[in-house]
């Protein structure tokens, strides 16, 4: 009897694993790993500088490999284009310096990650933009807002508290106050959150997470309309120099073969252990989008980040210290199991520009289900949580 594939991943595995024909008839693509192209004779050269011809001339610009990867980015998101970065805040502040200038106003969803909030309180309002934060799940302050704001930034699911937001909603609210909309949609990725067909104008990426996969690789992109991909890769990638090499494009090329099988191992990981973690003792929340109630319209599934809360009966660091399959550390969306408490977050960013102010409590820790197995992970949490206890 032939099961039906789970059709939230079908469209991505046909993209994913379906290519044309590469150089050489290889399986995989090989790797143009080189700086620049040669050209055959000057009319050939002032023709490209003219606009007339497009090929590639330098890899801080184009390069074939990256542009293979972008493709498949772009076909993953529904997008007409899409463009490679160095780092997941290459792609953020990338975007945002492309499309907002001094005097502007941006209106950015509550407890976003955090380095995204620095880039705001720091870089964007030294440049004479403002910044006000809302909450996202409340659309009637979302729009009030909104007048003036030349960005409406996002994030779904937020990357430490995991609200998860009505996209759709957020970005018709964007477009009827003429504000542009961007969305940092790493933690859901294309595979369960498609935010171009829901009305958001450009969506970007850490690829260093579940995009890569494999904890190899620190990179970044935007998809989004062929007007608005082309206005970046003019106006700012190539002053900033803000290029994706070819090797991390040819890793993260690789990465994508096996995005929607290693998220179906996430998905159902991460649902578990939150679930028995939400009847621990010393665990006072769990925060994870799909035992907050029904998923919003548009979120397709979940990965594998949560967070919990636990309370002054669990000593944090001696829970973190006792995990043996969970290792200390950032990011996430790797193969690996990852912890990292919010005190860290706290100690890093102490001052006005702290985790406190985007709402992160001191004693939330953020966890990542990898693919050990989902069994041998609970059982690591659970002698944890117990050694952690104080008498």
């Amino acid at each position: 009897m032939t099961v039906s594939p789970d059709r939230r991943f079908a469209e991505a595995e046909r993209i994913v694993a379906h290519d044309g024909v590469h150089a050489f008839e290889a399986v995989v693509p090989p790797i143009a790993q080189t700086s620049l192209f040669t050209f055959a004779d000057t009319a050939a050269m002032v023709d490209v500088y003219a606009g007339r011809v497009r090929r590639d001339v330098y890899s801080r610009t184009t390069n074939p490999t990256v542009a293979l990867f972008e493709s498949k980015m772009a076909a993953l998101e529904g997008a007409d284009d899409a463009i490679g970065f160095p780092s997941g805040m290459a792609a953020i502040s990338g975007s945002v310096l492309a499309f907002v200038t001094p005097g502007d106003r941006i209106l950015c969803v509550r407890h976003v990650y955090p380095d995204a909030y620095r880039l705001f309180e720091t870089l964007m309002k030294r440049l004479g933009v403002t910044v006000a934060y809302v909450d996202g799940c409340d659309l009637a302050a979302v729009e009030a807002a909104l007048p003036g704001a030349k960005l409406l930034y996002l994030e779904s699911p937020t990357s430490w508290t995991m609200e998860a937001h009505d996209v759709g909603a957020l970005a018709r609210l964007a477009r009827r106050h003429g504000a542009m909309s961007m969305i940092d949609n790493s933690w859901a990725t294309p595979v369960f959150q498609r935010p171009l067909s829901l009305g958001v104008d450009l969506v970007l990426h850490s690829a260093s997470k579940y995009i890569g996969g494999h904890s190899d690789v620190v990179a970044g992109v935007a998809a989004g309309r062929d007007e608005l991909v082309a206005h970046i890769r003019r106006t700012i990638c190539p002053y900033i120099g803000a290029k994706l090499a070819p090797f991390e494009a040819w890793l993260l090329l690789r990465g994508l073969r096996t995005l929607p099988a290693r998220l179906r191992l996430h998905e159902e990981a991460a649902l578990t252990l939150a679930g028995r973690l939400a009847e621990a003792p010393g665990v006072t929340a769990v925060h994870h989008p799909a035992l907050a109630g029904p998923l919003p319209p548009g979120l397709a599934g979940t990965s594998g980040l949560f967070s919990i809360v636990v309370d002054e009966t669990i000593d944090i660091p001696a829970f973190c210290d006792g995990l043996r399959l969970f290792k200390l550390g950032v990011s996430w969306g790797g193969h690996e199991s990852l912890v990292v408490p919010a005190l860290v977050t706290h100690v890093q960013a102490a001052g006005p520009n702290s985790a406190l102010d985007f709402g992160v409590p001191e004693r939330m820790v953020r966890l990542h289900a990898g693919l050990e197995g989902t069994e041998a992970l609970w059982a690591d949490l659970a002698q944890a949580l117990a050694a952690a206890a104080r008498p």
